[in-house]
């Protein structure tokens, strides 16, 4: 209690001194918890999209194409069909398949009145609604009766129905889309900034009428390439058995033999993941970076505390000659670093909270910046300031409880 009594009373000796030293740990703490409240947010923000869609959804895709000896990105390949789809649909073969939708997709020019937008064009069929799990705001969605007869019928996604119709709905009008009547059945509900919001700017429609009606891909023997065969599995613990089934009609469908499928199967959780990796990978870089300034303020702390050592010589050497020890003058030196470093990691974290809460009221493309702020964080924030006290004030203390007592007394 006397070391710190004493440390205290030397701080508060030069006020003006310690808190301009203070600053350099306050602000690196808060730059440190500000950004990781962030990669935290956008990681909680992205698991929770699981819960959202459903962990037991599976994507299958085409495979890859290789053109003069260079390989084209996954889906590139024209290997799945409209056919395959429909075979996996199939209680015997694959009892755990529970729906399967696929889809095709295809850019457009939407056109009511004076109003007009690119926007990408989703064939699929009346399964998508539920396999996606995706409300209805107004209308219906297209069913099967709409798939058969390939009917002129779109549904639209939120952004789209705001732009072209704004306050007014647009359930029974008519928008051109490539110069061809279609007439608005429904409007899904908003998604907002969430995985699911790529369904905002989408403007739905059966899969037969993509086909007919608009330009789609076919296979040389004339069946419909589909783009994404989106495939939802009886129960999340039933994943793995489902995608084994899909592998093995597709398999026998395509005559593959060995490993080399032309096609690709991955889950929610899957994309989920990867998402959640660049997510703290760049939450990582970012917090790395602004640990600098952290570094900055241990170098500051260092600076004047060697200050202190010089300024206090005779004090250290009046000390030593009544019985201090060395560990006694290293353990008051150390106390004044740590002090410095604890308060402005105290003072740190409060303003990186409210740094979060900053953020939180800010929007990037019209999405909102989701921060979170988490126990473990600040734990580490604070850790490493302390630890910094520590690290940059030990070679000062050191300096210090080695000075001799005599040519310290004789020191001008």
């Amino acid at each position: 209690m006397d070391t710190l009594r004493t440390a205290i009373s030397a701080l508060l000796a030069n006020k003006l001194r310690s808190t301009l030293t203070v600053l350099g740990i306050v602000i690196g703490v808060a730059a440190v918890i500000g950004v990781l409240s962030i990669g935290q947010g956008a990681s909680a923000a992205v698991s929770s999209q699981v819960e959202d869609l459903g962990a037991n959804l599976l994507f299958v895709r085409p495979g890859t194409t290789t053109t003069g000896g260079v390989q084209g990105a996954q889906g590139s390949a024209q290997t799945l069909t409209l056919e395959d789809a429909q075979a996996l649909v199939d209680p015997v073969n694959a009892p755990d398949v529970l729906r399967v939708a696929p889809e095709v997709n295809s850019g457009a020019q939407i056109v009511t009145g004076s109003e007009n937008l690119r926007s990408r064009v989703v064939g699929t069929t009346e399964a998508y609604l539920e396999v996606r799990d995706v409300e209805i705001l107004e209308g219906r969605f297209i069913t099967a009766q709409d798939v058969l007869r390939t009917a002129t019928s779109v549904v639209l996604g939120y952004n789209v129905a705001d732009e072209l119709f704004g306050p007014f709905s647009p359930v029974g009008q008519i928008v051109r889309i490539n110069n061809r009547a279609f007439t608005v059945i429904g409007v899904l509900e908003e998604q907002g900034g969430t995985t699911q919001g790529l369904l905002d700017d989408l403007v739905i429609m059966p899969i037969t009428t993509v086909r007919f009606r608009l330009q789609a891909q076919v296979t040389a023997q004339g069946e419909l390439s589909v783009q994404t065969i989106n495939v939802e599995a009886s129960s999340d613990d039933r994943m793995e058995e489902a995608e084994a089934q899909i592998a093995a009609i597709l398999r026998q469908r395509h005559q593959i033999i060995g490993s080399d499928d032309d096609f690709t199967i991955t889950s929610q959780e899957d994309l989920v993941a990867a998402l959640v990796e660049v997510s703290n990978v760049f939450t990582l870089f970012l917090g790395a970076i602004a640990g600098i300034s952290l570094m900055v303020g241990g170098i500051g702390i260092m600076n004047i505390m060697l200050v202190s050592v010089t300024e206090r010589t005779r004090e250290i050497g009046l000390r030593k000659a009544v019985g201090a020890r060395r560990r006694d003058i290293l353990k008051q030196f150390l106390s004044e670093a740590v002090l410095l470093s604890a308060f402005g990691g105290g003072v740190g974290v409060f303003l990186g909270w409210g740094l979060a809460q900053l953020f939180e009221r800010v929007s990037l493309n019209n999405q909102q910046i989701e921060t979170l702020v988490t126990a473990d964080v600040v734990s580490l924030a604070v850790g490493v300031a302390v630890a910094i006290g520590l690290f940059f004030g030990l070679y000062p203390a050191v300096r210090a409880s080695r000075l001799d007592p005599i040519e310290a007394l004789r020191y001008e």
